[in-house]
């Protein structure tokens, strides 16, 4: 039987989101902003087996990232469990972990010792996840200065370089120039041929999930609508997206 790297069982997560309404209807109809309960997680349950590449597909809205910033610690589940068996995590995805204040350098640190690294490994480690990044003559800027295209790089080299057991992989196989794109694609896919390591890829490009992914959980509405091998689950997801 396969190890399993990943089980979550009945995950839920709602938030809260305001209707806001432009100043002149403030002021003439005095009608204050709506509060309105979004259930992004509805009771969401799967396993993920060591050395698995995971897909993960679903309209905008569907709860794709919320998933995935919950499994790494992001967000609080309202309800439900997640057991990462022991392993290590991180997550690649623009906008999130970075301190804005704090340059590049510094961010390296910082993100490096919340995945479990001990600053010996990290000074190891930072001059090849600077090199990778293309970042040389920025990373004692900080990050505020930065593109998304320079944080994505960023991002990536971290999680690239320090390898944890599990990635997760929020849509940065698609940013940055277009030698930076190939470079990261070529790394990940040298990072999952290992089978110690899992990972979930949130993507909305076909090729790539069909060239990673051994299989394909499609998210509809904060509800897990199909799971299984990836050629058939991109099928009926496209379909329903014509």
């Amino acid at each position: 039987m396969s190890e399993l790297a990943i089980e979550v069982r009945d995950l839920k997560l709602s938030y809260v989101s305001r209707q806001s309404y432009s100043i002149k209807n403030r002021l003439f109809q005095f009608k204050k902003s709506e509060r309105k309960e979004i259930e992004a997680l509805r009771g969401v349950s799967f396993d993920a087996v060591k050395g698995e590449v995971l897909g993960v597909v679903g309209k905008n809205g569907s709860g794709k990232s919320t998933l995935l910033q919950t499994l790494a610690g992001v967000f609080e589940p309202d309800a439900g469990s997640i057991d990462l068996k022991g392993n290590g995590i991180s997550l690649l995805s623009l906008g999130t972990g970075f301190q804005n204040e704090l340059t590049g350098r510094e961010n390296i640190l910082l993100n490096g010792l919340l995945l479990g690294f001990t600053r010996a490994q990290l000074r190891d480690k930072t001059d090849e996840i600077i090199a990778f990044s293309e970042l040389e003559q920025f990373i004692d800027m900080p990050i505020y200065t930065y593109s998304s295209g320079m944080n994505s790089k960023l991002a990536f080299s971290i999680s690239a370089i320090l390898e944890t057991d599990i990635l997760l992989v929020d849509e940065v196989l698609s940013v940055g120039d277009a030698n930076f794109r190939k470079k990261s694609y070529d790394k990940m896919r040298r990072l999952i041929e290992d089978k110690d390591r899992t990972a979930l890829i949130v993507s909305h490009q076909e090729t790539t999930l069909r060239d990673l992914c051994d299989r394909v959980l499609w998210l509809d509405r904060g509800l897990i609508r199909e799971i299984g091998e990836t050629d058939a689950v991109l099928t009926d997801y496209l379909e329903y997206m014509k």
